[in-house]
This record gives C-alpha cells, structure tokens and sequence, in this order.
C-alpha cells in the first residue's frame, strides 16, 4: 500500500554528454542569467537565450563598476579606494540584476508575468539612471570642467557681496560713532578758522559785520586773538579727549574687516575645491537648461543605460515559454509535492504512534 516517494528529478530524460557540450565561458554567462545550470543543461535549445542574457547581466555590472570607481574618484581622489567601492558597486549590481531576472517565473499568464515585471522593471530603471550618470560625467568632462569654473566665479561674486554686507553689519556702529565724532572735530576746526579770518581781517582792517575796520592790534583785535586761542584750546582739547576712543573704534573696525577678510579667504580656498560628485552634477544639469544639444546627449546616454538595464527582464519577458522553464517549473512542483508527501507522511505516522500508545495505555 505505501507508495515509495520519489525525489525530484528523477524522470527527467537527459542526453549523455550534453553537459560537456557547454564550454566553459557559456557556462558563466549562463550562471550571470541567475539560471538553473542543472536544469539549464538538460535544454540546449535555451542556452544563447540565457548565455545574451547572461551577457547583459555581465555587462551591465561592468559599466556600474567604472560608473562607481569615477565617482568615488571625484570624492576620494585615490585610485586604489575609488577601484576598490566601484567593484564593490559592480558586484552588488551583478547580484541584484541576476536575481531581477532570475525572479521572473515564465509560468501563469501574460498579465500574472507582467505585474510580476513591473516593480523590477522600476528598479532595472532607477539602476540605469544611477549608472549613467557618473558616466555622463566622464563623458562631458570638459564642458562640466568649463561650467565648474562659471559656478565657482559666480560663487565667488555672491560671497563677496555677503561679506560687504557683513563688513556694512558688523562695523557700522563703530564707523558711525567714528563719524559723529570727526564731524564735531571738523565744527571744532571750523570755528578755529573762522575765528582765525576774523583776527586777520581785523588786523588788516578789512571792514565786515564782524570787525571794525581799523587797521592794526587794537582792542578789537586783541579780543578776537583770545577768541581764536580759545577756539584752538578748544579743538586740541576735544582731540585729545576722543583720541582713545578713535583709536578703539578704528580697532574694532580693523578687526572686523581683518575677520571677515580671514573668512573669505578661507571661502574662497573652499570654492576653489569646488568640484566634487555634486558639483559635477550641479554642472551638468546647468549645461543642460542651457545647451538643448547637451540636454539631448544626456538624456540618449541615460536612456541607453535604461534600455541595458531592463533589456534582461523584457527579453525574460517577451520570450515565449521554453523547455527550460517547463523543467524548471516542474522541479520546483516536484519538490513541493515531495515536501508535502513528507509532512504528510510524518504527520500520518505520529498520529499512528499516538493512537497507538494509547491503546497500549488503557490495556
């Protein structure tokens, strides 16, 4: 009565030799498919379908290697480093598009296949635009190195007017208490020399509203020379009074202008490091506003990236059904159905073993 459980694979017919008609490089791009060798050596019919995809796979990874070690190459500017993460990138993007593919189940209906393919296909898309963009870089270097060089002047012209701002901000009490005070030094100076014209005026007796037109010293004369001498006691007082305070007020100027001029500098320095990923980046999508040729030739490269990234899933999806997904399919339906025989099977002999025991214990 007990059906003797039989494993998988057994029943399928295989040609002798078959396997050693493979040679070595369509083995490795039949294993960069993501497929089944064993099944897959049992089809020879499929084996320039998954050895192109295999292929793409393949390739696909090698662009993402070189599109990585460039990035890397703009931050760390070392090439060990920069060859050492682009094929750590490579590797991880070899793994993903080969599980991408290797994913997609032939079985079931069109449209079953086809939501299957749409969230790899997005993922395939956004793995394109990633690759390709480090390689757009590459590719338009010295258009990018040009427009690198207008956004770093341009930089560099808006920092300066931030910095005669904050000159304007930090120094501007300081140059207007500096300011009231020179111009009551200049009313000081002011009043001393007109008082000064007076006196010679008088002296000479040149006749005004102010003098009596008498010519030498008299008494009107010797009152403007007090007049004059007090004026001047006046002047030297009042600059000897704010002298300290000018001399504060033009060292905090000073300093201001010396700290800003210090910041900017070291700005400057900043700016003229500008040329990392981002930047690049920055740059090329500014050529591309303002150069429609550019725009053009980035997007083609970019949809070229796109068309190699998701090229594996649609000819895995286009593609009529083969012998090796039915021999896939049906590997995978015997092990389920050899898995199931098991648990059944075990589950059948502890329920014996329960009754059993029971019997046994009511005896």
């Amino acid at each position: 009565m007990e059906n003797k459980t039989q494993t998988p694979d057994k029943n399928i017919p295989t040609k002798s030799g078959m396997y050693h008609q493979m040679n070595v490089f369509q083995k490795f791009l039949m294993m960069c498919s993501g497929s089944n060798l064993h099944i897959l050596q049992k089809s020879p019919s499929e084996w320039n379908k998954y050895a192109g995809i295999g292929g793409i796979v393949l390739f696909t990874a090698v662009f993402a290697t070189l599109s990585a070690s460039y990035a890397m190459f703009t931050v760390f500017e070392d090439v060990w480093i920069s060859a050492g993460f682009g094929i750590l990138w490579g590797l991880m993007i070899f793994n993903l598009d080969r599980y991408i593919v290797s994913s997609i189940k032939k079985t079931g209906s069109f449209w079953n296949q086809f939501f299957m393919a749409v969230p790899r296909l997005i993922l395939a898309t956004f793995l394109g635009i990633v690759i390709s963009k480090p390689l757009e870089l590459k590719i338009f270097e010295k258009e990018v190195n040009k427009q690198l060089n207008t956004i770093i002047q341009r930089n560099k012209t808006e920092l300066q007017k931030t910095m005669n701002g904050r000159i304007l901000q930090q120094s501007g009490p300081f140059a207007e208490e500096k300011q009231k005070i020179q111009k009551q030094i200049a009313t000081y100076q002011a009043s001393y020399d007109s008082a000064a014209v007076e006196l010679e005026k008088e002296i000479l007796g040149t006749k005004t509203g102010l003098t009596s037109g008498k010519v030498g010293f008299g008494t009107n004369a010797k009152r403007k020379s007090e007049l004059k001498e007090q004026r001047r006691k006046d002047l030297e007082n009042y600059q000897k009074q704010m002298e300290p305070r000018l001399k504060y007020l033009d060292s905090q100027i000073s300093g201001v202008y010396q700290n800003l001029q210090t910041e900017q500098k070291n700005s400057e320095q900043a700016e003229n490091k500008f040329d990392g990923f981002a930047a690049r980046l920055q740059a090329l999508d500014e050529l591309g506003k303002t150069n429609e040729i550019m725009a053009l030739a980035s997007f083609f490269i970019m949809m070229m990236f796109i068309t190699l990234e998701i090229s594996p899933v649609l000819v895995k999806l286009i593609s009529s059904v083969g012998p090796y997904d039915y021999l896939l399919d049906k590997t995978e339906n015997d092990y389920r159905l050899y898995s199931k025989e098991k648990i059944e099977k075990g589950n059948a002999a502890t329920d014996f073993r329960i009754d059993d025991f029971k019997n046994n214990l009511g005896k």
